[in-house]
């Protein structure tokens, strides 16, 4: 909701800039709105569209290997937990109470990370949500060389699992630095102002301004999603780890 009210209030910026180049045209001189001064307004414009362009292409290159990262680290998670149940599995029967854990630790992480009434904020912080697992594992008594070597690697695993959650939440706040959204949108606003300065007042040049800045205006509505991986309408699916846990077996 956060990211369609930013947008909003960035169309509205936009927009109103359009409008307010349009009620300032009748007003300047004549010699100010000549040929001449209207090749300079141009070229000024050029030149704020084209950093515009590169601050909106960099915004949207930032958001999208934000997003990605985070898709491939929860990929990565949930390979950890099915490799996790499989060397439990491979220890033997000692280690069901340790697969149970591990099934009951990942339910209760799904239900932190994607509320289910997808209204409460995903809860990403580090918690002691392994800890009955670590035990579990920690207290087998291994008999066998095979037994020994799938605790060990069994324990390495959780330690790699509980590093990628680390991970997640370390990069969970938002990767768009601020000032550039703002100094984008004051780019924007003041290219639309030009527009409006220029163009004739009728239906089908405010039409075309209006999709103009709904357009510009989506395009950070993305941006600022993508850039919320565990939240919005853009939130990254739980399956994968819904997956894994649906291959337990136990």
């Amino acid at each position: 909701m956060a990211a369609l009210f930013i947008s909003c209030m960035i169309f509205g910026v936009v927009f109103i800039g359009s409008v307010l180049g349009m009620a300032l045209r009748p007003r300047p001189p004549e010699d100010h709105i000549g040929e001449s001064s209207k090749n300079v307004v141009q070229l000024v414009m050029g030149l704020i569209a084209t950093m515009s362009a590169l601050v909106l292409g960099l915004l949207i290159a930032s958001a999208k290997s934000s997003y990605d990262a985070h898709s491939e680290e929860l990929v990565h998670a949930a390979a950890q937990v099915r490799q996790l149940d499989q060397l439990l599995s491979v220890y033997g029967p000692e280690a069901s109470d340790a697969r149970v854990q591990l099934r009951l630790t990942m339910e209760r992480v799904i239900d932190r990370v994607w509320p289910s009434d997808r209204e409460g904020p995903p809860n990403l912080a580090p918690a002691t949500a392994t800890a009955p697992v670590f035990a579990a594992i920690t207290n087998l008594e291994p008999h066998t060389t095979a037994q020994r070597f799938a605790q060990s690697k069994a324990l390495d695993v959780l330690a790699d699992l509980s590093a990628t959650r680390v991970l997640l939440y370390e990069q969970s706040g938002r990767s768009i630095p601020v000032p550039f959204v703002i100094v984008l949108v004051f780019w924007l606003a003041i290219i639309f102002m030009g527009f409006g300065l220029f163009a004739p007042t009728n239906a089908t040049v405010i039409a075309t301004l209006f999709v103009g800045a709904m357009s510009v205006a989506g395009a950070i509505f993305l941006i600022l999603e993508l850039d919320q991986p565990f939240a919005g309408l853009m939130r990254l699916s739980s399956g994968p780890l819904r997956d894994a846990i649906a291959q337990m077996g136990i």
